[in-house]
């Protein structure tokens, strides 16, 4: 019989290298155990991808930075922040950030997708995902990547993805059109890095997808036939534990270190544009 493909997101490939106990907690164990509440950082990386998103769906006429502002402040949530002062703070940031960047690009372009899922067969693999915003210039798709983190990022940044990687090999397959340039757009610092892949790259991030991909299915299917999960799935302790949605049913990742504040994540005022 053919080899069943093994269906593959990008966050469930980070969460398997990350923490084989957490991929087993996000992903196999019925009930999930609780987690943990909202992060600040995950609060405003949502509102702006949403803004953004929004502001795209606009007609042309009424795409303006003006626009752009007040879709922030119309999406906005003081989910993980440490009080309204700083939820405040952060949502006339995250207006100001969306603002500038609309005014320096070209808004009359409509992008080909915006938070598009794209799934295509790939090797071993079924790749697939949501890409914040796909373009096409000069007959070539383009993935496009928000980001809203402390640190500005670089094109090591968009080369080692494995994300913007698997994306663009599942939207050349999906849209039928050639894609190889992947971007991550900065707002905080309003920057964007960039990363031309060749096949030979490609190919090396699907290689190591399926590596991946093949080690949490077979101990998936070795936990199915009564496996010791912790044993097959055993925690990978570091600096993530401080924020793990899993972590009070951890308990070497409590040991590992105090947790951190829901707002400890966010890009800092001072280091930021605004």
């Amino acid at each position: 019989m053919p080899r069943k493909l093994i269906k593959v997101t990008p966050a469930r490939l980070s969460t398997w290298m990350d923490c084989p106990r957490r991929f087993r907690m996000a992903y196999l164990d019925r009930p999930s155990p609780p987690r943990g509440g909202a992060f600040a950082h995950s609060t405003l990386g949502a509102v702006v991808h949403n803004a953004l998103r929004a502001f795209f769906e606009l007609p042309v006429r009424r795409r303006t930075p003006g626009a752009a502002a007040a879709l922030v402040g119309q999406l906005w949530s003081d989910e993980g922040f440490a009080g309204p002062m700083q939820a405040a703070t952060y949502r006339d940031l995250a207006a100001t950030w969306v603002s500038d960047y609309v005014a320096d690009i070209d808004v009359a372009d409509d992008p080909i997708g915006l938070e598009r899922w794209v799934s295509a067969p790939i090797g071993t693999i079924v790749a697939e995902g949501r890409v914040d915003r796909i373009d096409e210039r000069e007959g070539q798709l383009v993935i496009v990547d928000y980001k809203t983190g402390r640190a500005a990022l670089t094109t090591d940044d968009a080369r080692s993805s494995q994300a913007l990687a698997l994306y663009a090999l599942a939207a050349r397959r999906t849209l039928r059109r050639p894609c190889r340039r992947v971007e991550l757009h900065h707002l905080p610092s309003g920057t964007v890095a960039t990363w031309e892949h060749t096949e030979e790259s490609l190919t090396r991030h699907r290689t190591r997808a399926e590596e991946a991909a093949e080690e949490f299915n077979l101990a998936t299917d070795t936990l199915g036939a009564g496996g010791d999960p912790d044993v097959l799935f055993p925690p990978r302790v570091g600096r993530h534990c401080a924020w793990c949605d899993f972590r009070r049913s951890c308990p070497e990742g409590q040991a590992a270190g105090p947790q951190a504040e829901p707002w400890a994540l966010l890009a800092r005022v001072d280091e930021v544009k605004g």
